[in-house]
């Protein structure tokens, strides 16, 4: 099952991985911050993952790892 990662210390929350999403499964967390003040993008249902990468590919600073 593919799985992401996403590395909260580098997230700035610019929600670009929730919109290239094609199954709209990342969400920013506005329950939390990272320490930068951002809230984090998180993966809401992983077991719906399709591994595609898309989210890695847009992310600016490569702060999301996709694991197959």
């Amino acid at each position: 099952m593919p799985r992401i990662t996403v590395d909260e210390g580098v997230c700035k929350g610019c929600g670009l991985c929730a919109d290239a999403c094609p199954k709209k499964l990342i969400s920013l967390d506005t329950g939390r911050l990272n320490p930068k003040g951002y809230h984090p993008a998180r993966l809401t249902e992983p077991e719906k993952c399709v591994g595609c990468a898309a989210c890695a590919a847009m992310c600016p600073d490569t702060a999301i790892t996709v694991e197959k």
